[in-house]
């Protein structure tokens, strides 16, 4: 017997058995009755045409029966409507339909598996979302409405404390509008309304200008901005000047906050041919590695209150990430504990 045959092979196997069986029982009768009919050329003739219709007949009712039932299954799996060329297409009886058709509803099975673990996997990063949200505006929300009410009921005539409050009300607002101004700027990077401006600069005179928006708060922890030795060259880089800008304030930013008082922040430049490497590196807290995978998550925070408590809307590497990746580049971190975190993108050398 023929292993997984085709429909065609079907149809041979039945019209060789039909002819065979008309051939024997044409043959046996032969033996009892003489004359014309049957005459050694009227078996074959017999034979021949046994054969023809019992093909005919099989390949018609295979091509029915396979092609309706092939067309529910191709209905079930396939999202788009058949068009109206292939509606009346004859199947192609040499193939093995079967095990095609098997291949593809496998696919189809792997395929809707798939999509099942990332809807809940979306599902389950939007809950965590909503729920950091919520977290994170409530947070100023409640400590504004405390000092408001406290200066309401007689704390504004203090003069000890009253300035003090609304000095404090005032920070949680500013920091409100931090997170509402990078929500909106997420939104507009993953919904690609952000349309960069390409331009050629030169990358390390970007940096020099991040370090002098800087330079006060580093100096406040004594925090030295300097370059890499032998990876400070000038490199001249395509991309939008001040999205790249965004970045590094955040990243340099982010390791003064999590840096060590008399510290240091280092930036480098490598060559990778097409590309350049742009590092910021650090010999603060660093990061543990069970949240290397996730810095780069909305308002994932490696340690909530030492984050909270040095401000900051949670968002501000998420937004690097979707900078970069806008620019159709990469960035990564490499971090020890307690010896420092390097945070390394890519952009397009000129």
């Amino acid at each position: 017997m023929v292993k997984n045959p085709t429909p065609q092979q079907v149809s041979l196997i039945i019209a060789l058995s039909f002819s065979v069986s008309g051939l024997i029982i044409s043959s046996l009768l032969a033996l009892f009755f003489s004359g014309y009919f049957f005459h050694p050329l009227y078996l074959i003739l017999q034979t021949v045409l046994f054969f023809g219709i019992a093909y005919a007949v099989t390949v018609y009712y295979l091509r029915e029966y396979i092609y309706r039932k092939i067309k529910v299954i191709y209905k079930t799996i396939h999202r788009h409507k058949i068009a109206p060329q292939e509606k009346g297409k004859m199947l192609n009886l040499k193939s093995n339909i079967i095990d095609d058709v098997e291949k593809e509803v496998a696919e189809w099975a792997v395929r809707q598996d798939e999509e099942i673990e990332k809807y809940k996997a979306w599902a389950e990063y939007r809950r965590n979302f909503v729920g950091d949200i919520s977290h994170e505006l409530k947070t100023p929300i409640f400590n504004i409405e405390g000092y408001l009410h406290t200066l309401l009921d007689g704390a504004l005539y203090d003069e000890k404390v009253n300035t003090k409050f609304l000095r404090k009300a005032a920070k949680n607002l500013a920091r409100l509008n931090t997170i509402v101004e990078d929500l909106e700027a997420i939104s507009n990077l993953e919904s690609g309304k952000l349309v960069l401006e390409l331009q050629v600069f030169d990358i390390k005179l970007l940096v020099e200008e991040v370090f002098e928006d800087l330079e006060m708060k580093a100096s406040e922890r004594a925090i030295h901005l300097g370059f890499k030795t032998d990876a400070d060259e000038n490199y001249k880089v395509r991309a939008d000047r001040e999205s790249i800008r965004q970045v590094l304030t955040n990243l340099i930013n982010n390791s003064i906050k999590y840096g060590i008082d008399n510290g240091r922040t280092r930036v480098g430049f490598y060559d990778m041919d097409k590309h350049i490497l742009i590092e910021v590196a650090d010999n603060g807290i660093g990061i543990p590695k069970k949240h290397i995978n996730h810095v780069f998550d909305r308002f994932y925070r490696v340690d909530k209150s030492r984050s909270r408590a040095r401000g900051g809307s949670g968002l501000g590497l998420s937004i690097v990430k979707h900078i970069i990746e806008a620019h159709k580049q990469t960035i990564n971190v490499r971090s020890t504990p307690n010896l420092g975190s390097t945070f390394g993108f890519t952009l397009e050398k000129v």
